[in-house]
């Protein structure tokens, strides 16, 4: 009985550890083309934007209420467009884009939480929900450009 309590305590964060570590390795993976941006034109979708704003260090949380907020439409747009692409739907059951997809909402959590606690923590959850965004405009801008490119 001690021993399996044990494992369990032991085993909890290791699994949130190489949750956290096997995500930012999948968002420090980097494509030859830049194909978000490509698809971020295309498609109205403005992460390009916010990352730009973000860099630039918003300081009062009006402002990153409302980055959060274009963030939530450009994810859902994307996730509206991964659903209607044959050639993404396919890729888009991967592994490494389900655990981006969680990431994002845990992100989107840890974002509410340090808004309650402490503005000048809130760019980091942020930052990383742009780059889970732009990481999965890349897969599937690659998935469809790409394709063209090879077959053009």
């Amino acid at each position: 009985m001690f021993t399996n309590m044990l494992f369990i305590v032991l085993s909890g964060p290791l699994l949130v550890y190489w949750f956290r570590y096997t995500c930012l390795l999948i968002l420090n993976a980097r494509t030859v083309h830049d194909y978000a941006s490509e698809l971020a034109a295309a498609n109205g979708l403005t992460f390009p934007s916010i990352e730009m704003r973000l860099a630039a260090a918003p300081q009062c949380g009006r402002e990153l209420d409302s980055l959060a907020r274009e963030l939530d439409r450009d994810y859902r747009n994307l996730m509206a467009l991964m659903q209607h692409v044959a050639e993404f739907r396919a890729a888009g059951r991967r592994l490494e884009h389900r655990l981006l997809l969680a990431d994002y909402h845990v992100m989107r959590a840890c974002y509410s939480a340090c808004k309650r606690l402490s503005l000048r923590h809130c760019r980091g959850p942020l930052q990383e929900m742009a780059l889970i965004v732009r990481h999965l405009a890349d897969a599937m801008g690659e998935s469809t450009y790409g394709a063209a490119e090879f077959c053009g």
